[in-house]
């Protein structure tokens, strides 16, 4: 008989997510670093914070034709409870993809790709977000068309919508809006809290 040595592997690693929001020109991304063992419905709150959404509706993950989400008895769903799911579960090998669907009306899209499975460190401050690529659409703009027709107006004080965008720039985000814009100290701060 040969005896075989087995090696312990590490029951957790760290893993390096690249989010993307699909279908936008110039790209709206997010690079972080989140533990292995986090479980989906976690993940949901940290993609809420890093893309800068308010978790204002409902959502889910699809890796092919497996989905999870968030069981809701008014809304019966053949999605898996997200709960019971860790992020290692599903992305198990660098390059692995998973789509994020957030807002079924608006439709907001997400890639979210493992780029890297790095060692586990207990120093490591985790959730953390490295870096970053331009601000998050505002909730209930439409979708990417109506993110457009947005951008559109307030950049163009002839575009017969800019006054009335601008008004609800400043009552509905409560103060300017900025698309070039993406705060890495901000988002860090809040999920640290």
């Amino acid at each position: 008989m040969i005896a075989t040595r087995l090696t312990a592997k590490s029951l957790r690693s760290i893993y390096q997510l690249k989010v993307t929001l699909k279908g936008m020109r110039p790209p709206i991304w997010r690079r972080i670093l989140v533990a292995s063992t986090t479980k989906l419905d976690d993940i949901h709150l940290i993609l809420q914070i890093v893309m800068g959404w308010t978790n204002s509706h409902l959502h889910e993950f699809i890796q092919g034709r497996d989905r999870y989400g968030e069981p809701d008895e008014d809304f019966p769903s053949d999605a898996q409870d997200e709960t019971r799911y860790r992020l290692d579960q599903i992305l198990k090998q660098e390059k692995g993809k998973l789509i994020y669907l957030y807002d079924f009306g608006d439709g907001w899209e997400h890639e979210v790709v493992l780029e890297k499975i790095l060692p586990f460190e207990t120093s490591a401050t985790l959730p953390i977000c490295l870096k970053g690529r331009r601000a998050c659409p505002p909730e209930d703009i439409g979708g990417i068309g109506g993110y457009m027709m947005f951008l559109d107006a307030i950049s163009d004080p002839a575009h017969p919508e800019h006054e009335v965008m601008l008004e609800w720039i400043a009552e509905d985000i409560e103060g300017s809006f900025d698309p070039e814009t993406f705060d890495l100290a901000e988002v860090n701060q809040l999920l640290q809290s």
